[in-house]
Parts: C-alpha cells; sequence; structure tokens
C-alpha cells in the first residue's frame, strides 16, 4: 500500500495542467479562456451542477495548454465541490501548473432554485494567497 506522500504527490500531479514556454515574457498581455460547459456534482443532494467558468490570466514564463487544461475540467465532472470551492481550487491549481504574474478565475452557475452564483477569485504574483 502506498504512503500518505506518494499518494499526495500523485494527486498533485494530478491537478497540474501541461504548460508551453511563454516566446513572449517581456510582454504583458492577458489570456481569456472561456469553458462554457463547466460541470460538477453537488456534494449536498448528488445533482449535477452546470456553469461556466472564466479564466484571465498574464503569463509569466510558462502558458497553459488548451488540451490538458479541458482534460483537467473533466476531472470535475463526477466530483462533489461546492462552487466557491472549486473556483478556488481552479484558480489555486493553475497558478501552481503556470506560475502567472497574475490569475483571476470566474465561476458563472446556472440557476438553480431562483439564484445566480457567480464566484471570483484573484492572485497576483507578490501578494498573500490567502487573507
Amino acid at each position: 500500500m502506498p504512503d500518505k506522500a506518494m499518494q499526495d504527490k500523485e494527486v498533485q500531479e494530478q491537478r497540474r495542467v501541461e504548460t508551453f514556454p511563454n516566446e513572449y515574457q517581456d510582454r504583458r498581455y492577458t489570456i481569456e479562456i472561456v469553458n462554457e460547459e463547466y460541470t460538477s456534482v453537488c456534494p449536498r443532494t448528488g445533482l449535477p451542477d452546470f456553469g461556466r467558468i472564466i479564466i484571465r490570466y498574464v503569463p509569466d514564463k510558462k502558458v497553459l495548454e488548451l488540451k490538458a487544461l479541458k482534460f483537467y475540467f473533466l476531472q470535475y465532472r463526477n466530483m462533489g465541490i461546492f462552487y466557491e470551492h472549486a473556483v478556488n481550487r481552479i484558480l489555486d491549481d493553475l497558478v501552481a501548473s503556470c506560475e502567472p504574474h497574475e490569475m483571476e478565475v470566474i465561476g458563472e452557475f446556472s440557476t438553480r432554485g431562483g439564484m445566480h452564483s457567480r464566484v471570483v477569485a484573484r492572485y497576483k504574483k507578490g501578494e498573500t494567497e490567502r487573507g
């Protein structure tokens, strides 16, 4: 049976998204990626949740590879996770993967029970991550 440290390392690797070198590191530019088909499962009811995830970031040395990002999002399809946690986890995972100058992840989730949710999480290099 693998030890906990080995399992934790495997989980971290699964949460990393493949990247490629940024050939324009000397230029500050913004990349926006929109996933119109985000799905996960409500941890309370087990019902599917649907939404849209918008990622805006200013790359540093690495750029997210889109096909790898698509497969990363598929991990959420059967995962029981609250909206707020999903958006923050996506931000943490993508920052760990590409180490951008800054990044914003926005989750816009489908109306349920007459209520629409929008969750925004931000990262800026050099600022504390939490607090």
